[in-house]
């Protein structure tokens, strides 16, 4: 009975994400992939990112040594022309994504050969001109308080890939009951 209720926890938990990502996945639209974060509970981080999978979502950035990922707060402290050429000079097979949350920031960097721009918390207005500055050097990316209203119009702006967290850390389990 103990291991049941543990087999029925997990796939309720499981299932709820599933059933979260394959809802942001339909209002993306074709064109545009939904990704799950690291934002996941410690030790479940393999089966949370099966789930997103399930539900048609996209897994990236495992741990943070799978890529350079250049965000706000190392930017906040350095000059981001020289912290993303440093990650080029560095970079020994990883994929760079670096994390811009304004239009400024996006110019200084634009032509270095890095792999990813990450727009965090822009305005659809921003994001737009982002990607319409970014996308024919860089794969593009949204992040930042990205729920179920928004998501469509995000995508609609032309964005290679929309990150949520909320998939996995606060998608609503799925009941499920076993009855002999």
């Amino acid at each position: 009975m103990i291991a049941e209720r543990v087999a029925l926890n997990f796939l309720s938990h499981i299932s709820g994400i599933a059933t979260k990502t394959n809802k942001f996945v339909k209002l993306a639209g074709k064109k545009c992939k939904i990704c799950c974060t690291r934002k996941t509970l410690p030790n479940l981080r393999v089966i949370q990112k099966y789930a997103v999978k399930l539900g048609g979502g996209t897994n990236h950035r495992f741990n943070l040594s799978d890529e350079f990922l250049i965000k706000d707060n190392h930017i906040a402290n350095s000059n981001i022309r020289e912290l993303v050429s440093l990650a080029i000079k560095n970079k020994k097979r990883r994929k760079i994504t670096v994390e811009v949350d304004t239009i400024k920031q996006l110019k200084k960097i634009i032509g270095l050969k890095f792999d990813r721009v990450l727009f965090d918390n822009m305005s659809i207005k921003n994001l737009k001109l982002g990607v319409k500055l970014a996308k024919k050097y860089y794969q593009t990316e949204a992040s930042g308080n990205i729920n179920l209203k928004k998501v469509k119009s995000i995508a609609k702006t032309g964005v290679d890939r929309i990150s949520v967290g909320g998939i996995t850390h606060s998608a609503p389990t799925i009941d499920f009951k076993l009855e002999i």
